[in-house]
């Protein structure tokens, strides 16, 4: 499991980092419609500077060092999956196609079987 804990405690100053992160990308969805008259690239480089900087204030941000701990602990935990041969994936594959199958022929024959009680023999209509 996860073996660094951390503790935060929300300051005023993290919630301005993630207040600035905010205003960061809502300034740079801005920039780049209000620069609508200038060249593409120009825009584009705009909003992707902006972005930058509101990635950048978000992860200095408590919040931010947590999710950045969250995706270490799962890159951690991702080396200790044993994953399968292909040999055994190619076979628990054919497994599930098989079932699919066999409950789609399921399905089909309890489908016709309940048309015919109720449409044959209750209501008569055929």
């Amino acid at each position: 499991m996860a073996t660094s804990q951390i503790e935060t405690v929300t300051t005023s100053a993290d919630k301005a980092k993630l207040a600035a992160a905010g205003l960061l990308v809502v300034g740079g969805v801005a920039a780049f419609y209000l620069l609508g008259k200038q060249d593409l690239w120009l825009r584009v480089i705009v909003l992707l500077v902006l972005l930058a900087a509101a990635v950048g204030a978000f992860f200095t941000s408590a919040q931010g060092r947590e999710l950045t701990a969250f995706g270490q602990d799962a890159i951690k935990e991702m080396r200790k999956v044993v994953w399968p041969t292909r040999p055994e994936a190619t076979q628990m594959t054919l497994y599930v196609f098989a079932f699919v199958v066999v409950m789609a022929l399921f399905l089909w024959l309890t489908d016709k079987a309940l048309e015919w009680v109720i449409f044959s023999l209750i209501l008569g209509w055929r």
